[in-house]
């Protein structure tokens, strides 16, 4: 059994995991830390477990294995880095932090510990993911020309049962963020396009203040390659109607991936063709506690979460700059 201890409830997902947690036959809650006591301690006697507020002493506990952060970003890398070293295998939510340099930082701590670091890129595992992935591999699509992703929800708008939105106050804090709706929500259409087309040379990116909060809620983020491919990535807290949208145009043909309904399209010679989308791979929560149980590092999901920090700073940088950013100018 695999006994964790929760690392703050700051983020709307925090409870997610805790479900997952509790779900995971092999995985039990035993412990809660929180950077606010209050909040933690509300969290730990609803989970009947013991709250500390000192978050050395839960890393002290031996019986402690593993911890799930949900702490603020700007928390990510003291957190992280403290746990590795005090032996605890790591579940994080995304980003891994917010700048390369920490993330580099917590992925060197964690293999110097030995310990299973893994981070919640939840839109990798999806079968829509594996069948585009398919499409482009088989080459349905010839070279890949654009790729352009989004996602948005509604909640910086303020509404009659909302008058402040539905996304805690917390998610304007530039401070414990490090940014808005790129950062947060546009990190899945972010770690896709990189999953469909790697890496890009240049990143430019332009940020909305449509509430007029500290940090952006409406973001496009264009990334440029050396083969002319271009991939646009699109986020916002300010949509109340748009699906989750996937298109992937190249020199033979398009695809077009939308939610809701979940419908996959190829289009043809005449007309669209729907295609079947399989079932999803285990989620990374899953994916961790099996590597934990292997001894296994999770170098894919690693990989793919330090390229997210990548093109995330490189974005944040874009838009407060105002300019083109080449990836390969961050320090590491």
């Amino acid at each position: 059994m695999i006994r964790v201890a929760m690392l703050s409830y700051w983020h709307v997902h925090a409870w997610d995991y805790t479900r997952q947690a509790q779900s995971h036959p092999d995985v039990t809650i035993g412990a809660v830390w929180d950077e606010l006591p209050e909040r933690g301690r509300a969290a730990a006697e609803q989970l009947g477990v013991p709250f500390y507020e000192s978050l050395d002493d839960l890393l002290a506990l031996p019986e402690i294995d593993a911890v799930i952060v949900d702490a603020p970003t700007s928390m990510h890398c003291d957190v992280m880095v403290a746990a590795a070293r005090a032996g605890k295998h790591i579940f994080t939510e995304k980003v891994l932090a917010p700048t390369l340099a920490e993330a580099n930082e917590i992925i060197a701590a964690a293999d110097q510990a030995s310990v299973v670091l893994t981070v919640s890129l939840p839109r990798l595992a999806e079968g829509y993911t594996q069948a585009i992935t398919s499409l482009i591999t088989d080459g349905a699509c010839g070279d890949l020309t654009l790729v352009r992703i989004r996602m948005a929800h509604n909640g910086a708008l303020r509404t009659e049962q909302n008058p402040d939105g539905w996304l805690p106050p917390h998610f304007y804090d530039p401070e414990q963020c490090r940014g808005g709706a790129m950062i947060d929500l546009g990190c899945h259409p972010m770690y896709l396009a990189r999953h469909f087309l790697g890496l890009p040379e240049t990143v430019n990116a332009h940020y909305g203040y449509v509430t007029g909060r500290a940090v952006e809620d409406n973001a496009v983020v264009t990334l440029g390659y050396a083969s002319g491919a271009l991939a646009v990535v699109e986020a916002g807290f300010v949509t109340p109607a748009s699906p989750f949208t996937i298109e992937v145009h190249g020199t033979h043909t398009s695809l077009i991936y939308s939610a809701p309904p979940p419908v996959l399209r190829v289009r043809g010679l005449d007309d669209w063709i729907e295609q079947a989308i399989p079932k999803s791979s285990p989620l990374p929560f899953v994916q961790w506690v099996d590597h934990i149980q292997r001894g296994t590092r999770n170098t894919a999901n690693i990989d793919a979460a330090l390229d997210l920090t990548k093109l995330m700073e490189a974005a944040n940088r874009s838009a407060a700059e105002r300019r083109q950013v080449r990836l390969d100018s961050l320090q590491p």
